[in-house]
């Protein structure tokens, strides 16, 4: 029969059957769940349904349409089943069944529905139907389905292709580490999953939206247009409190349009690193103070404001008994104490002041906006009263004190070498007035500083030199005034200051550390000169502390005596009970040791120190030598005159000698002689006096002939 076919109602069923499948995958949705799945199958069976009526209706011919309805809505239900699986599968099949199964289901639906409906149609020739003129050739029809099919293939292809190019573009702005946006006609068109994680938003909340909105440069010019480098910026809605962003902008072509292109790395991380590379580089690990480094730089900004006036202070600060509990308790009970005296400090200054560990219990205060020397006295008082609260000795073992040297800028200095040499010079002057107490400097102060520099100097070459010499004074006996022994007392001839006192340069000889090599000098001197004399005589030389601590003082007394031929038992040592204060246990080893090799030990100024008695039972000293200060006083005191009784004594019960020092006149001499002392010392019975012919006389006069 002729047949025809309305090309409207053609062209309609095709496009029903694409709006069908769009509204269906609209259903399906991005996340698609098994319901959702259901009803994208429903839109999309009813869609090719429709497409086949509609394509029915658009036959031409002289015939009527029946349909068998029951096996249409059959294939309807199967087709609906199929679309199902065919989108749930879509969603949860890997690999390559992903495209094969939901692609097989599709057509399997539309197959089912199709020829289910075409079997389930008869056409009736109906010759009253009127379609005459209608008839036109229909070649056209297989061409153009052919057409439209290759066409459609081709653009299948090419949207496959460039949704391939697009995923895979896609997927390399996704690996990288940097957020990146792009910018068209000043708005965001694109955006990847790193700058949603950067500023913690979803993509559509971004795009549309002008990089101003987001993001400030710090140098606040816009961020479209090109720029020559990169550029530090900051979000405007932060996702830490210190983010710090870097922006790189570029121009490239995008969808056919010259766009612009921002890289944005996130630099908090690397900021935080540097930041507390800083920090260490900066302060102390220990106690997060500043170091000498930050203190230099903050006292040199401090100099540069208060360049046009003002006034500010340098404080230098010293723990007091430090390294005794760093000794006794340890490191990390030293280091304990230096976090607790950084958190004394800290809590005592004003904001705007700065404290600085600059090296072991060693402390700066930069206290600035000073109005004068009360703003100073102020926090000096509020640091001690601190310590003497926080820091109680009596309470705990570990406490420590504190002393302070102050300097005024620009009263005591106009640099920062000159404050902070100032400063260490007031604090000298602390410690050297008992410590725990704050010292200002002032010009006196610097030229006795001055003096002990140039001292310490002179003394580090006097023994090259030869500037040392020893003298002598004679120890006699009580009874019969007749001469035992000498003392070797140190002295110093220096070429312009004559001769200097052994109480100013011994003191700064132990500071130096210079006592250790003159202490061994004084050890074999003595020896080589007492050696040429008479056997009856003894020799006795001082002992520093400090000769103590280093542990080699048996060593050097044994090449004193091997060099010198001189017999142990005529060498006394004579050592103060300051000794004893420190590594007590190690000090009597050493004197043990000393003993057992025949030296006689002598505790000398006894009676001022802080424990004589345990002193005294701890060690069998072969002498002890009362302090010339009771002798001095006992014709008009009698407590010091009990006090010699008492000493004497105590030595008698111990079977110690006891020698009384400071003998000046007959009065002294009877007295000591009436209490016990079985010998004395002192100028009644003759004057420190070197080797020579007074000496010499001296010998003759106790029958010991010549004493060269």
């Amino acid at each position: 029969m002729p047949l025809e076919f309305d090309v409207p109602l053609t062209v309609t069923s095709a496009v029903v059957a694409i709006l069908a499948f769009w509204a269906a995958l609209h259903v399906l949705g991005i996340a698609p769940s098994l319901w959702r799945s259901i009803g994208a199958a429903l839109v999309a069976a009813g869609g090719i349904a429709i497409m086949h009526f509609v394509g029915m209706m658009s036959i031409i011919a002289p015939v009527s349409i029946h349909y068998a309805w029951p096996p249409i809505l059959i294939s309807f239900v199967v087709a609906a089943i199929a679309l199902a699986a065919a989108f749930a599968g879509f969603t949860r099949l890997k690999g390559n069944w992903r495209i094969a199964v939901p692609a097989a289901l599709t057509i399997l639906a539309i197959v089912a529905l199709h020829f289910t409906a075409m079997s389930a149609t008869t056409l009736k020739v109906d010759p009253r139907a009127d379609v005459n003129g209608v008839f036109s050739p229909h070649g056209w029809l297989i061409p153009t389905i052919a057409f439209a099919t290759f066409a459609l293939l081709g653009l299948v292809l090419t949207s496959s292709f460039v949704d391939r190019m697009l995923t895979d573009l896609k997927g390399l702005t996704g690996a990288t580490l940097e957020g990146i946006l792009i910018v068209s006609d000043g708005r965001i068109v694109e955006v990847n999953d790193q700058l949603c994680a950067m500023l913690d938003m979803e993509a559509d909340a971004l795009l549309g939206a002008r990089p101003g909105d987001w993001f400030v440069a710090h140098d606040y010019q816009p961020l479209e247009g090109e720029r020559p480098g990169t550029v530090e910026a900051s979000a405007l809605r932060p996702t830490t409190a210190d983010q710090v962003l870097e922006i790189a902008s570029h121009q490239i072509e995008y969808r056919g349009r010259l766009c612009q292109v921002l890289a944005v790395r996130d630099l908090t991380e690397r900021k935080r690193a540097e930041r507390a590379i800083a920090h260490m580089a900066s302060h102390d690990a220990l106690t997060d103070l500043p170091n000498r480094v930050h203190m230099a730089e903050m006292l040199g900004e401090s100099l540069r404001a208060m360049g046009s006036g003002g006034m500010f202070a340098v404080l230098a600060l010293d723990l007091d008994r430090f390294k005794a509990v760093n000794d006794i308790f340890g490191h990390a009970a030293g280091d304990d104490i230096l976090k607790r005296v950084a958190t004394i400090l800290r809590n005592a200054v004003g904001p705007d002041d700065v404290v600085a560990r600059i090296g072991g219990d060693e402390f700066v205060i930069l206290q600035r906006h000073v109005c004068g020397d009360d703003d100073v006295r102020a926090l000096a008082s509020r640091i001690l009263d601190s310590f003497a609260q926080e820091m109680d000795i009596a309470r705990d073992p570990m406490a420590v004190g504190v002393s302070i040297g102050v300097a005024v800028f620009p009263r005591d200095g106009e640099d920062a070498e000159s404050l902070r040499h100032n400063a260490d010079t007031a604090l000298y002057r602390a410690k050297q007035e008992g410590r725990g107490i704050a010292c200002f400097f002032d010009q006196q102060m610097d030229e006795q500083m001055r003096e002990r520099r140039a001292l310490e100097y002179d003394l580090r070459q006097a023994l090259s030199r030869g500037e040392f010499y020893l003298a002598f004074q004679p120890l006699v006996s009580t009874a019969f005034s007749a001469v035992v022994g000498y003392e070797a007392l140190l002295r110093w001839s220096h070429p312009d200051r004559g001769d200097v006192p052994p109480e100013v340069f011994i003191p700064i000889a132990e500071d130096v550390g210079v006592i250790l090599p003159i202490g061994e000098w004084v050890l074999r001197e003595a020896c080589s000169i007492a050696a040429r004399w008479p056997d009856y005589l003894s020799i006795a030389v001082n002992v520093s502390a400090v000769q103590f601590r280093v542990g080699n003082l048996a060593s050097v007394v044994d090449a004193a005596l091997r060099d010198s031929g001189l017999n142990p038992k005529r060498l006394e040592l004579e050592m103060t009970e300051s000794v004893l204060l420190r590594n007590r246990s190690a000090t009597i080893a050493i004197l043990h040791d000393l003993k057992a090799r025949g030296v006689n030990i002598v505790m000398d100024d006894f009676g001022t120190g802080y424990s004589s008695l345990s002193n005294l039972r701890s060690f069998p000293f072969d002498k002890i030598k009362i302090d010339r200060s009771f002798v001095s006083s006992v014709a008009d005191d009698g407590a010091a005159r009990s006090i010699i009784r008492a000493i004497v004594g105590l030595g008698r019960s111990l079977n110690m000698p006891v020698v009384a020092e400071g003998v000046e006149t007959d009065e002294q001499r009877q007295m000591v002689l009436e209490e016990g002392c079985r010998q004395a010392q002192g100028y009644l019975f003759g004057m420190p006096a070197p080797v020579g012919a007074e000496l010499a006389a001296q010998l003759r006069l106790s029958g010991g002939g010549s004493g060269n």
